[in-house]
């Protein structure tokens, strides 16, 4: 397989949104300075959709997904708790956790994680499944200059990394709305199917840095 990029000691930026259709990050390496940061101009959410798909052999904790606000270190986060087996999210700051996943080692995972203020309800869907709903919290909504991080959780705005919770494996298709999906489109993401792009993040149009060791490579498919 060819590396369409390699970042070695280094910080790369996209200066113009990058079309990232059939590629994937790679996290090669336990660490806690490799990173993929996705840039956005939105400033306040009332409402979560995020998906990816990811692919690991950890069996310890781990953060998927890490959004970080001034005021909030873990504004949006999804991370796995390994040894209890249950997917925690956290909206500004305030976890929940969930149970019941099937979440197998070394084969890819659909994730999508949708929550809205004004309900406070959240949601997790994994690889096509449902999980229950949710109170989170509710009333007011997430604000200020956004940092989201993929590879490593942050504990602060933008950074005091844990090397422990840093995530090994590929990451693909992330895509982020300021409304949640509705389960017909969920089902689409998850199915790979032409479904709404995200309008927060976009996959196909993703402007991003990345820091230090981290790939981006075709994403890898199974020959039969």
């Amino acid at each position: 397989m060819k590396f369409l990029l390699l970042v070695l000691m280094l910080t790369s930026c996209s200066a113009s949104p990058q079309d990232l259709s059939g590629k994937m990050f790679t996290f090669p390496q336990k660490t806690n300075s490799a990173y993929a940061r996705p840039t956005t101009t939105v400033r306040e959410l009332s409402a979560i959709t995020v998906c990816h798909r990811t692919f690991t052999d950890l069996k310890r904790d781990h953060g998927l997904f890490s959004m970080s606000t001034s005021s909030n270190p873990n504004a949006f986060l999804v991370f796995w708790h390994s040894a209890a087996e249950e997917m925690e999210v956290t909206v500004m700051d305030k976890p929940l956790k969930l149970a019941g996943l099937d979440y197998k080692l070394n084969m890819w995972h659909s994730i999508c994680t949708t929550w809205d203020s004004t309900s406070g309800l959240l949601q997790l869907w994994f690889d096509g499944r449902p999980l229950a709903r949710k109170y989170s919290t509710s009333g007011r909504s997430i604000q200020g200059p956004l940092i989201i991080v993929l590879g490593q959780e942050q504990d602060s705005h933008g950074g005091n990394f844990d090397i422990n919770q840093s995530f090994l494996g590929m990451m693909s298709d992330v895509h982020m709305w300021d409304y949640t999906l509705s389960a017909c489109e969920i089902h689409k993401y998850m199915d790979n199917l032409n479904f709404t792009p995200g309008n927060v993040l976009n996959w196909r149009a993703l402007e991003f840095q990345i820091f230090n060791r981290v790939l981006v490579e075709k994403e890898e498919m199974t020959c039969h």
